[in-house]
């Protein structure tokens, strides 16, 4: 294929990206987007291999089964409260190869040791290696925490800030030393190599598992970034396009997060949130409640709206709560869901459980409107949601989430929390939303809380 050919087909490629990007943004037409988005990569990938003696295609082949049946194995088994986990993988994995296309654009150019790419391409390169390496690492930690493997806490180490400085000011000499002398295998390569690697860890693990979400939007961004450097390395028109589409919509993406919790993202990267409780003491007795008391306050009620949280995810309980919401309708109250903007532990991940269980997306709705909602609300469900309905972020100005929006439960009616016990989020804080007047808890597993007052209706 000539060179105009094979731009015209990447143009195609970037529209559907971009159109597809756009139909992301909303829940009815975000599989169509998706798909679309898949069709144009395919197309783009496809092109490449045939325009470019890269490998043979025996090895091409080979590439695309193991890669076919790893992500078929992993898509299949994976369940939904471990997307965001699965996500944090994705993210190092587009980091990882990154790296490794910035590092064969050196490889592949160099003639006695030495690389003739121009200084912008080696410049390129030290970036997608420095952005690719901090991604994959730092990508690797977010799994951790995310999965339980790691513990979620903020780990802080003597003089961090200190360090992760030193470290990036090394990354930079040794890049700049590495585009002066372009040595392939040299010292300079491998301090940027290695310092990107060790700043993965750094900069990841002093964030508690609160700030997930901000982490997986930012990391999502730097692998968009780590893959457009990357595109200016090899000389790839489409790589460039699609990296910074990623990069540009991780950046808004991890923005709107912050907003949502009403802090900056350097507070998120560098305060340490979670690392102790803080706040006021709470006084007060939380008042227990029965699945069969509960059954009769949700019988009398006219309009109920459902808050979860990670809690409904661990309980993989959002196809109960489905059953539940459409025996209510039949009952005659008006269902909502009410969705925080950070609730899980990914951007959208209640969005994601609820479409799973074929919840309407007519019935979600966002925290401002819930806000407005939940005063003429009679019951207001919570299902293992903690932090992001805590009235502390409101009164309480010694908290640590004080200044947070939240979603407004306790000025509903009548206010059920489901949970395990009464223990605090993953911020630490104590939830005041347990003792208020109007709240009533029912505790233990979310499913089986919801299976039993499902049961009672069916009775």
């Amino acid at each position: 294929m000539n060179q105009v050919a094979i731009n015209l087909v990447y143009i195609a490629s970037a529209a559907c990206f971009i159109l597809g990007l756009k139909m992301l943004g909303r829940p009815e037409s975000a599989p169509r987007g998706n798909l679309l988005s898949a069709v144009g990569m395919a197309v783009a990938v496809v092109v490449t291999l045939l325009s470019r003696d890269i490998l043979t295609f025996e090895w091409i082949a080979a590439g695309v089964a193991l890669g076919s049946i790893i992500g078929a194995v992993a898509a299949r088994r994976v369940q939904m409260t471990a997307m965001p986990e699965m996500v944090a993988l994705f993210n190092g994995s587009g980091g990882a190869a990154s790296l490794l296309v910035g590092w064969s654009a050196v490889a592949g150019t160099s003639v006695a040791g030495i690389s003739t790419l121009p200084a912008f391409g080696l410049s390129t390169v030290v970036a997608s290696v420095l952005i690719g390496g901090l991604t994959t690492t730092g990508s690797l930690i977010a799994y951790g925490k995310l999965s339980g493997r790691m513990n979620s806490a903020p780990v802080q180490l003597p003089g961090q800030a200190f360090l992760n400085i030193l470290l990036v000011a090394g990354a930079l000499a040794a890049g700049v030393m590495f585009v002066l002398d372009p040595v392939v295998g040299g010292l300079p390569f491998w301090v940027v190599l290695g310092t990107a690697l060790v700043l993965g860890v750094t900069t990841v693990i002093p964030i508690g598992g609160a700030d997930m979400p901000v982490v997986i939007a930012l990391l999502n961004s730097y692998s968009g970034l780590a893959a457009s450097a990357a595109g200016f390395a090899i000389n790839n028109l489409l790589l460039i396009v699609a990296g910074a589409l990623v990069g540009a919509s991780g950046i808004i993406l991890t923005d709107i997060m912050c907003r949502a919790m009403n802090r900056s993202l350097g507070n998120v990267l560098f305060s340490g949130f979670g690392s102790t409780s803080g706040g006021t003491a709470v006084e007060g007795e939380a008042r227990p409640v029965s699945a069969e008391d509960t059954f009769l306050m949700l019988e009398a009620a006219t309009s109920v709206v459902f808050i979860p949280g990670y809690g409904m995810a661990v309980a993989q309980a959002q196809h109960v709560v489905r059953e539940l919401a459409e025996v209510l309708e039949k009952n005659g109250a008006e269902v909502k869901f009410a969705i925080h903007p950070v609730a899980g532990r990914m951007p959208g991940h209640m969005n994601v459980l609820l479409a799973e269980a074929n919840v309407p997306y007519d019935q979600l709705i966002d925290m401002e409107d819930a806000n407005q909602m939940l005063p003429r609300t009679d019951m207001a469900v919570v299902i293992g949601a903690n932090d992001v309905v805590n009235p502390a972020a409101r009164e309480d100005e010694a908290s640590p989430i004080y200044g947070m929006p939240i979603i407004n439960v306790d000025h509903a009616r009548t206010v059920i929390v489901m949970k395990r016990s009464l223990g605090a989020g993953f911020s630490g804080v104590q939830n005041r939303l347990f003792f208020a007047e109007n709240t009533r808890m029912l505790l233990g597993d979310a499913k089986a809380s919801l299976s039993a007052l499902l049961g009672e209706f069916k009775d």
